[in-house]
C-alpha cells in the first residue's frame, strides 16, 4: 500500500514578505499554550518549522533535551539552520519531512508541535494520526492554526473583504482549509485523540508600527508572492485586482484607529498511556 503524501499546495511560498511574518514568530507569541507542558530533557518534533524561530525557542527552553525541526520545503531549512547556529544551539537539528508520512518510528518524541500547518495540508486527519503515532504514550501533540473567516478588523475597508474572499478561494483551490482553527478539535477526534484541551489565542495589530508591518507584508504578499501567482494563474483575480487589494491593505494601515485581530484555534492532545 503506498504511503500517504502531501497533495495540497503551500499557498504562500517563501517570498520575503512571507518570511517577514514567519521570522517574527516566537514560542511566546505563537506557542504559549504548550509551554507549561514542556519538561526538562524532552524530545520535541517541530513540524513545518519554516525559518526555525519557534524551533530555536523550544530548543532554548529544553537545553538538556533535543528538538528536531522538519519542513517539506528543503530550501527553507538552510534558513532554519542559520537561525539555530546564530543562537549557538547544539540541541537542535533539521530534516525534510512530509507530515502525512513521517520517517520516524512509533513513540519517538515527547511532544510533537505544528504551528500554522494543518490549514495547508491535504489530509489534516492523517497528519494528526502520524503526529500521534510518533509521540510517546503520555506525551503531547500540540497544534495551532489560524481561522481566516474569524479574523476581524476596524475600520471597514471594502478591499479587505475582497482580500478575505480571494484568499479563502485560492487556499481551497490549492487543497488547504483556511478556516482550520475551528476544525482542530473535530480533526483531532477523527484522528483518535480523546484527551484534548482546546483553547484560542490571538495576534493583535494596532500600534502605528504594528499596522505598518502587518499591512505592508500583506500588501507585498498580495502582489509579489507565490500566493499572487496562484491567484492569477488560477483565474481567481487579475493583476489589477491584486493591486487594488494591496492598496486596501495600505489604506487600512494608514488609519490611526486601525485594529486587526487574528484568531487561532489551539489543541493540546495527550497521547493515552
Amino acid at each position: 500500500m503506498p504511503k500517504a503524501r502531501e497533495t495540497a499546495v503551500y499557498t504562500h511560498g517563501h517570498h520575503e514578505s512571507v518570511l517577514r511574518s514567519h521570522t517574527w514568530r516566537t514560542a511566546a507569541n505563537s506557542a504559549a499554550y504548550l509551554l507549561g507542558s514542556l519538561k526538562p530533557g524532552v524530545t520535541v518534533l517541530d513540524i513545518g518549522c519554516g525559518p526555525g524561530t519557534i524551533t530555536a525557542d523550544l530548543a532554548e527552553l529544553v537545553p538538556e533535551g533535543q528538538v528536531t525541526g522538519v519542513d517539506i520545503a528543503p530550501g527553507i531549512l538552510e534558513r532554519a539552520r542559520a537561525t539555530a547556529a546564530g543562537r549557538g544551539l547544539a540541541n537542535v537539528s533539521f530534516a525534510v519531512a512530509d507530515v502525512h508520512a513521517l520517517d520516524y518510528p512509533d513513540d519517538t518524541f515527547c511532544m510533537v508541535h505544528a504551528h500554522q500547518v494543518l490549514q495547508h495540508v491535504g489530509d489534516p486527519v492523517q497528519a494528526l494520526r502520524e503526529m500521534r503515532r510518533v509521540t510517546k504514550p503520555g506525551g503531547y501533540v500540540a497544534v495551532r492554526d489560524a481561522d481566516y473567516a474569524a479574523m476581524t478588523w476596524y475600520p471597514t475597508v471594502p478591499g479587505l473583504d475582497q482580500w478575505l474572499d480571494l484568499y479563502e478561494r485560492v487556499a481551497r483551490a490549492g487543497g488547504g482549509e483556511p478556516d482550520a482553527g475551528r476544525r482542530l478539535k473535530a480533526w483531532a477526534l477523527a484522528a483518535g485523540f480523546r484527551d484534548i484541551i482546546v483553547t484560542t489565542g490571538t495576534w493583535t495589530f494596532t500600534t502605528d508600527a504594528e499596522r505598518a508591518w502587518w499591512s505592508g507584508l500583506w500588501a507585498d504578499r498580495t502582489v509579489s508572492s507565490a500566493y499572487a501567482e496562484r491567484a492569477t494563474s488560477g483565474g481567481h483575480a487579475t493583476a489589477e485586482e491584486l493591486r487594488a487589494v494591496a492598496e486596501a491593505w495600505r489604506e487600512w494601515g494608514r488609519q490611526e484607529d486601525g485594529w486587526f485581530a487574528v484568531l487561532h484555534g489551539e489543541i493540546l492532545c495527550r497521547v493515552e498511556v
